[in-house]
């Protein structure tokens, strides 16, 4: 039983690892071919990469990286050794990565003459990347480990600084590099923000069901034996006839819905339901406390 849940436990462990390797991956290939080349200053410390290379000797790459050490070092000092293996990983990964492409893919300007649709895939990338690090629990370092930092000692409003942080960034862009692009990564810096929360959202979107119906058993045997998952059931009066119902409540992904909503329609096309949206559910087989 125990090198079962040994087994289980490393799985998951290498499965969470893939998944912070090709979202810090997908980050890299958006900040350096897309952010870097078009000076955008949006987003914790590369968009403030953009300014200092504009100003300094430094490349962009290299200022990522020296900042990234340096925070986290920050972060063993005021946090500990156990604060987070998984944004030690990520964010070691990501000045590994920005190295290596600016090695093998050494760029002097934008890709494209088209900035617009350069400052989507800016965005795009590193947005999505970000979305499904904080989905599993991990970050890719950076601004993150201040905001980890503070909220350990200080009682100030994270989300705020941080935004006070990147708009910084922003403003500065505009005296560095002049209108167009302080305007360009001030959208980026909104569409970011929007963006990050759309796809976590998206991400843990489920169905709630609630099923009045006759058949409660065929309803929930369907619902544990096919959907592997499972389902609350109480007894209730119509309030017009006075008949005996029973409801089920349950949830799931958008794909098992279909299937229950299909199964529910032939074995008893009477029954009501009402289906929900939710992007937040607690419990087993979804969101944990921690």
């Amino acid at each position: 039983m125990k090198n079962q849940i040994a087994v289980v436990d490393w799985q998951r462990t290498a499965k969470e690892y893939g998944i912070i390797t090709a979202s810090i991956l997908m980050m890299v290939v958006g900040i350096y071919f897309f952010k870097f080349p078009n000076n955008f200053s949006f987003g914790g410390v590369t968009g403030f990469a953009s300014v200092v290379s504009a100003m300094t000797h430094w490349s962009a790459t290299q200022f990522t990286n020296i900042v990234n050490i340096g925070l986290l070092v920050l972060g063993f000092l005021f946090l500990g050794t156990g604060f987070g293996f998984k944004t030690v990983y990520a964010t070691l990964l990501m000045s590994a990565g920005l190295e290596v492409m600016e090695r093998l893919f050494p760029i002097s300007g934008p890709l494209t003459t088209e900035p617009l649709l350069e400052l989507v895939f800016a965005i795009f990338l590193p947005a999505m990347g970000s979305a499904v690090l904080f989905n599993i629990g991990a970050s890719s370092g950076g601004t993150d480990i201040i905001a980890m930092i503070f909220k350990k000692h200080t009682s100030l409003h994270i989300g705020t600084m941080l935004l006070v942080v990147d708009m910084a960034a922003v403003v500065m862009s505009f005296f560095v590099f002049g209108p167009s692009t302080g305007l360009f990564s001030s959208l980026g810096l909104l569409a970011k923000s929007l963006m990050i929360d759309q796809v976590i959202e998206n991400m843990n979107r489920c169905k709630c069901f609630t099923i009045v119906c006759d058949n409660a058993d065929e309803i929930c045997d369907f619902i544990i034996n096919d959907l592997n998952r499972s389902a609350t059931v109480y007894e209730a009066q119509g309030a017009f006839t006075h008949q005996e119902k029973k409801v089920v409540m349950t949830t799931m992904k958008s794909a098992q819905a279909v299937k229950l909503r299909n199964y529910i329609k032939r074995i008893e096309p009477s029954a009501f339901i009402q289906i929900t949206n939710s992007s937040e559910i607690i419990g087993k087989g979804f969101l944990s406390w921690s």
